[in-house]
């Protein structure tokens, strides 16, 4: 009986495999008609899922630009990827939460921010985490539920630029601080740096000026000081906007290479300041990379890719000083960067 049965049953399950091929599968003619993205579904393509991420600045700056650009470059290597890129045009925590919340109604999968004002906006960071994947970049929140910071060792630039003050005042003096606000975890970071390393010397600090990031003010704070403290020997600039702002006091009031620059950061006046001697000295951190690994990053938090963070949640971008002897060099490699991004 079961010898008999046999033949039937397999010949039913082979019919049974026909049926259910031709109904749940594309025939050999429509194969071909797949779409790329029920192919991206598939893997078939070999396609990464789209990704949408908002880059927020802490404020307008040229600094910003090269970060765009290396936003850029993540976007050119990965075709599937597109970044909003937005800069708050007063700066202000409120302004950085507007953008995020409209970014979130846009269907924004990741955000990455450079955190104005740490410890004001931890509590809306964790909300927004509970949502997308946050990335820090350029000034932390190191107390929140981001992903992981992307960015400079601050209090490491602070040192950096701390031997450049002591390079350019053998013999000690005095010094002042200019930066946009002393609330950024950066601008706190290197000023601590800058006073590590010029402790146990004649240098003194003076005082620190902020600006909250205007230009005006910033040129303002550097003319006022200059007329109420003849003796000051060197002007720092912690931001990036800092250094042409202290050039072009220093220019107004005719004390040009007679007061020491020390500053931050690759602007354009700041560089044509070093070659023409009047800059002593630059610390250039890396925004390019900032805007390149931070899109990476949030891509592959998306996507659930392995992502690499670090136990202590810290990607730092290594910073380097130019000064007279390195300026050519750079400015060569920059503009080839800028232009290749």
């Amino acid at each position: 009986m079961i010898i008999q049965k046999l033949p039937f049953q397999l010949f039913a399950a082979s019919l049974l495999a026909v049926f259910v091929a031709a109904g749940c599968g594309p025939s050999s003619d429509d194969a071909g008609k797949l779409t790329d993205a029920d192919k991206a579904k598939s893997g078939s393509a070999g396609k990464k899922s789209p990704v949408k991420l908002e880059f927020v600045t802490n404020g307008v700056s040229d600094f910003w630009k090269i970060a765009k650009a290396g936003i850029g470059a993540a976007e050119k290597a990965d075709p599937a990827l597109s970044v909003e890129f937005k800069q708050p045009p007063d700066g202000t925590p409120d302004q950085q939460r507007q953008i995020i919340e409209d970014a979130l109604t846009n269907g924004v999968q990741g955000i990455a921010i450079s955190v104005k004002i740490p410890k004001d906006q931890t509590q809306y960071l964790n909300d927004v985490a509970k949502k997308v994947p946050i990335v820090t970049q350029d000034s932390d929140a190191p107390d929140s539920a981001r992903s992981c910071y992307i960015g400079t060792d601050n209090v490491a630039a602070g040192r950096q630029a701390g031997e450049e003050i002591k390079k350019a005042l053998p013999n000690g003096g005095k010094i002042m601080l200019f930066v946009g606000n002393l609330d950024s975890a950066n601008s706190k970071e290197r000023k601590a740096g800058i006073e590590e390393a010029i402790k146990g010397t004649k240098i003194t600090i003076v005082d620190t000026r902020t600006d909250d990031g205007i230009a005006d003010r910033a040129k303002a704070n550097v003319a006022d000081m200059i007329v109420k403290n003849p003796d000051l020997a060197c002007l720092v600039g912690i931001y990036s906007y800092n250094g042409p702002q202290i050039l072009g006091a220093l220019k107004d009031a005719g004390k040009l290479g007679k007061i020491k620059v020390v500053c931050f950061d690759e602007q354009a006046e700041t560089i044509a300041g070093i070659k023409d001697g009047w800059v002593s000295a630059t610390v250039v951190q890396q925004p390019f990379e900032f805007g390149k690994q931070a899109c990476e990053m949030l891509a592959k938090l998306v996507r659930k890719e392995k992502a690499d963070i670090p136990a202590n949640k810290q990607i730092i971008v290594p910073t380097k000083v130019i000064d007279k002897s390195s300026v050519d060099e750079f400015k060569k490699n920059y503009d080839a960067m800028m232009q290749g991004s």
